[in-house]
């Protein structure tokens, strides 16, 4: 065997296992819990499951959500303002205010 073809030989499995590997999810897509109260909301794509629990749609950017409050539920009309810090965290203001941290929810068992 000559040195080329080992060479790409290991490029070929490297690249296979590459594409074969999960990868995570860099997005703002999934539960975010609350660091200051209990409450929660889920993000998937452009819909959201309010802390209220009431299922709207608002801006989706893979790292930012943006959406208005929806009537019945508390502070109907405000606008929420989401920014993705990293994969655990996530910084949300209500009406441009002080952002507060939430983190990603975590599952128990």
């Amino acid at each position: 065997m000559s040195g080329p073809f080992i060479a790409k030989s290991f490029f070929l499995v490297g690249l296979f296992t590459l594409l074969a590997s999960p990868t995570l999810a860099d997005a703002i897509d999934g539960d975010w819990c609350s660091t200051t109260e209990a409450a929660h909301f889920s993000i998937d794509g452009p819909g959201i499951i309010t802390p209220a629990g009431t299922a709207t749609i608002g801006d989706y950017r893979r790292h930012t959500f943006t959406y208005e409050v929806p009537e019945g539920d508390p502070g109907a009309g405000q606008i929420i303002d989401m920014r993705q810090l990293n994969e655990e965290e996530i910084l949300v203001s209500v009406d441009g205010g002080e952002p507060v941290l939430w983190v990603r929810c975590q599952v128990v068992s």
